[in-house]
């Protein structure tokens, strides 16, 4: 698969600006409208949708996907992810943190969406925000269960009418 080129971002790097992390050094549950639970060491399944109203064009999906890859292997694995007109998913892990623990899911998930934003206002000549707040998380609790969610996000472009093949949509990312 071709990868989109990255994009830089306001400083003029590429990718989502490095922040402070607070690594996740042990079970954790924060709850907003929906529960968040993390734990280090295990996979998960996301989504996030577009506010109502809003859909990413092409080039739009290609911001989302690069975003969403810049960390990948430095401070989460992905293992699959689609980027479609109206919502995300990823399976991904959060990877060790140099002090300790796992790098913090919210703040990876809270940087793509932050940065792909910027770039898309950007291209088009707009601002504010395309993403709902939340996202919805859920850790993938055995191998069943990863491939289910694999299959349903590789599946997810040909169920939405948006290709007849998985391998045939530019915006799905499988790790080989």
């Amino acid at each position: 698969m071709n990868r989109p080129a990255k994009p830089k971002n306001h400083r003029g790097r590429t990718g989502p600006v490095a922040q402070v992390s607070s690594p996740v050094q042990d079970f954790q549950i924060k709850r907003r409208n929906l529960p968040h639970i993390q734990k280090p060491g295990r996979i998960y399944f996301l989504t996030w949708r577009c506010r109502q109203g809003e859909f990413l064009a092409f080039g739009d999906r290609d911001l989302v996907l690069a975003a969403l890859l810049h960390y990948n292997e430095h401070k989460w694995k992905v293992y699959t992810a689609v980027i479609l007109p109206d919502h995300v998913h990823v399976l991904a892990q959060p990877l060790p943190h140099p002090d300790g623990g796992v790098y913090n899911l919210a703040e990876i998930v809270h940087s793509v969406k932050r940065f792909s934003v910027y770039q898309i206002n950007k291209r088009r000549g707009a601002n504010g925000s395309i993403w709902q707040d939340e996202r919805y998380d859920r850790i993938v609790r055995d191998e069943a269960e990863f491939l289910e969610k694999w299959d349903y996000i590789r599946n997810n472009p040909v169920k939405g009418g948006l290709a007849t093949r998985p391998e045939e949509y530019p915006w799905l990312f499988e790790r080989a």
